[in-house]
């Protein structure tokens, strides 16, 4: 007879019945634990555990549906084959309803038993195997997410890592260059942020905005970096650097880029049509361009620049709330100078270096490279 290998946990409370039955099951090649008594059988499953239990159904201390309770709060997928010498319906339905796995007649066929038992064992390892392969896929999906995420993560901070050196190529000899970049993506995360704008539009404003100046690699130094004031056509030569910009970044399958070319593009609109390159007026100019165009002109007017010293945080609040002639308050979207004037003090503590990643007014948004200007 083919059969599988298995640990029984029999219990009769009639010991002449228990000794015939263990040594009828050793014959088959089982490994066998008999008890006279429930209690025991039950105590020693639940130390050592066992592949089925075959126990008598009447036994005064404890009945072989109590015994078959007890058995399943310890392990409810262990086979619990139940032997009675009465025949009675309601008794058998009552142990299927228990959870029994066979309900079997004394006096018994020992080939029966002997299929009943192998049926039971091959079922409780069939289960573990559905268990275990529930496991390895559940650990195989785990660990593919991880993976996944890993990946996204690399290509994330590479892709933050080259909008970084790309933007830093920019301005070369800039030594702002790195605090202008954190300090622009700080702005503009502060200000779209504070317009409600969506989680995804705020990510991608934070790292595209870094971008804005990316054109400047198409200006001549000896214009970039002139000393004195330009003149018309030097002036008009350093407005390409809108049209060069977008060009490099034209065409990406990606929304972040789709974004930065875009602020390439706008960040020298105004609302009132007096920017350039396309004198582009109110709501024809994208938010995105209206928000860079007011923070990259707060950080400009804080920075020193060859022609212009810096100026406090006072007075750059003043020169774009109230205008100084060059800058005025109909240059900027109301709403974004509305955010501006909320956020002024953020502005100033971002210039300043004070606010970092324990800040607790810094967005979740903003990417960690962004979460220190220092």
């Amino acid at each position: 007879m083919n059969k599988t290998s298995g640990n029984l946990v029999v219990v009769d409370d009639d010991p002449y019945v228990l000794e015939s039955l263990s040594s009828l099951l050793m014959n088959f090649g089982y490994s066998v634990r008999a008890f006279l008594r429930g209690g025991d059988a039950v105590a020693y499953f639940a130390k050592s555990g066992g592949d089925l239990v075959l126990t008598d159904i009447n036994m005064p201390q404890m009945t072989g549906i109590e015994l078959l309770e007890a058995v399943h709060r310890h392990d409810r997928e262990v086979p619990v084959i139940l032997l009675t010498g009465y025949a009675e319906f309601s008794v058998a339905v009552e142990a299927i309803k228990k959870g029994a796995f066979d309900f079997i007649i004394k006096p018994y066929d020992p080939l029966y038993l002997f299929h009943a038992i192998e049926k039971g064992i091959n079922y409780k390892r069939l289960l573990q195997i559905e268990k275990n392969y529930k496991a390895e896929l559940e650990e195989t999906v785990k660990q593919r997410t991880q993976e996944l995420a890993d990946t996204l993560r690399m290509l994330t901070e590479m892709s933050t890592e080259v909008v970084k050196r790309l933007t830093a190529a920019a301005e070369l000899r800039d030594e702002e260059t790195g605090a202008h970049i954190s300090r622009i993506g700080m702005y503009a995360n502060r200000i779209a942020h504070f317009l409600g704008m969506p989680d995804g539009f705020v990510e991608n404003i934070t790292l595209a905005s870094a971008m804005h100046d990316i054109g400047k690699i198409g200006i001549p130094d000896s214009i970039l970096f002139k000393p004195g004031p330009l003149n018309d056509l030097e002036f008009a030569t350093i407005r390409k650097h809108t049209v060069i910009g977008a060009k490099i970044l034209q065409g990406s399958a990606y929304a972040m880029l789709r974004m930065a070319e875009s602020i390439a593009l706008n960040h020298h609109e105004r609302w009132d049509g007096s920017g350039y390159p396309n004198g582009l007026r109110g709501t024809d100019i994208p938010v995105e361009g209206r928000i860079v165009m007011l923070a990259d002109q707060y950080d400009a007017l804080r920075s020193r620049r060859a022609y212009k010293p810096s100026f406090d945080h006072e007075t750059a609040y003043k020169i774009i709330v109230s205008g100084d002639g060059r800058t005025l308050p109909g240059h900027f979207d109301p709403e974004v100078l509305r955010a501006f004037k909320e956020l002024a003090t953020q502005f100033d503590d971002i210039y300043s270096g004070l606010l970092d990643a324990a800040d607790k007014d810094v967005p979740e948004s903003t990417p960690s490279w962004l979460r220190s200007t220092n």
